[in-house]
């Protein structure tokens, strides 16, 4: 069978080799003090450079933005120097890897934020959502996030300009391109999902106000790096880290059509991947393919078949493949030849070192 995921396609500047993504994955493995990006992790995104395109885990855009433990940061000089690991390593390999900025608002604890409160779009405490902390006195673990404090309109500027900053320290680290983090419940989509925002000012209430803050981001962001290096992730149906929209659909392709104004190089849509959860339905896909003309990214629970199956029908143009990269670092090669995928061992995800991170062999054929 032909597999439309060995198409060629150009996303913004780039040509890229084939269109699996490999999407952005937490794993915690930064050095501490500091959130600093290691050589570590530079090996275990350069075993994974065959990939079409890396989208980088989600790095903090500032001591604010962190919520889980071990994350790594990209508003510190040695964070940016640690990052510049990761991108050489994986251009030596001739992949291209854009840096996924991240903002995790209400999804915190005082423990990640030096003691801070967190801040959201309103004072609404994200509902049975822990998130990994180190206090530094016991063995890290999960926590209940707390009650964040409602962003005023000067946080929000703030806000903005560190995304701004956070882009141009990604450029300085040789990232090819950047991606807003505005999915799975963290500081964007608490502004965007109406369960989510209480706001009564120009921020809050309207669709059209709930989205002015992203647009705003998308517009910081395309004025620092230029449009055609801009990517936007978005969730229109999970309900992760607690944020539900009462009309999704109408939302987001709202959303969509806002990001097409801005001529992004990518939309990342995250589509739910617990396994029996609703599929995302196709009259809604479409509507986001008419309302957006740039590259489509779908990520959750395709296989081979399914990503080259939705290629074809051009709902998308290029699959994520998240947990499969985890295992598998030639995820590509393995797809091109039918050799089967190893499973990842799930205790290793976060935390730890190079076990469970770089110790995943390629396959060998026999």
């Amino acid at each position: 069978m032909s597999n439309a995921l060995f198409q060629p396609i150009k996303l913004g500047p780039y040509q890229l080799k084939n269109r699996i993504v490999m999407p952005p994955m937490t794993r915690s493995r930064s050095s501490q003090p500091g959130d600093i990006p290691n050589q570590m992790m530079a090996t275990y995104y350069q075993q994974r450079a065959s990939a079409g395109l890396i989208v980088s885990e989600g790095t903090q855009i500032s001591p604010m933005g962190k919520g889980y433990a071990f994350t790594p940061g990209i508003f510190s000089d040695a964070q940016v120097e640690g990052w510049k690991l990761v991108t050489e390593a994986v251009h030596e390999k001739d992949g291209i890897i854009f840096a996924q900025l991240w903002h995790v608002g209400r999804v915190s604890h005082p423990n990640n934020l030096g003691g801070e409160q967190p801040i959201s779009s309103s004072t609404l405490k994200a509902e049975n959502v822990k998130v990994y902390v180190d206090n530094g006195e016991q063995t890290p673990g999960f926590v209940d996030v707390v009650q964040p404090r409602s962003m005023s309109v000067e946080d929000i500027e703030l806000v903005i300009q560190e995304f701004h900053q956070a882009a141009l320290n990604a450029i300085q680290a040789g990232f090819d391109g950047v991606e807003l983090h505005a999915a799975n419940g963290y500081l964007l989509n608490q502004f965007i999902d109406s369960e989510s925002n209480q706001r009564v000012d120009e921020y809050g209430g309207t669709l059209e106000n709930r989205l002015r803050f992203l647009d705003r981001v998308v517009e910081t962001l395309v004025d620092a790096v230029g449009a055609d290096k801009v990517g936007v992730r978005l969730a229109p149906l999970t309900s992760l880290n607690g944020t539900v929209d009462a009309n999704p659909e109408e939302a987001y392709v709202a959303a969509a059509e806002l990001l097409n104004r801005h001529k992004i190089a990518y939309m990342h849509i995250a589509e739910v991947d617990w396994d029996d959860a609703p599929d995302t339905p196709e009259s809604f896909k479409l509507a986001l393919r008419k309302a957006f003309t740039g590259v489509i990214i779908y990520a959750g629970r395709y296989d081979a078949e399914k990503g080259s199956e939705a290629i074809k029908n051009e709902i998308a143009d290029m699959i994520g493949f998240g947990r499969p990269f985890v295992a598998n670092p030639d995820l590509p090669e393995r797809i091109k030849h039918g050799y089967p995928l190893a499973q990842h061992d799930p205790d290793t995800l976060f935390g730890g070192g190079e076990k469970g991170l770089t110790d995943y062999p390629e396959y060998q054929p026999k």
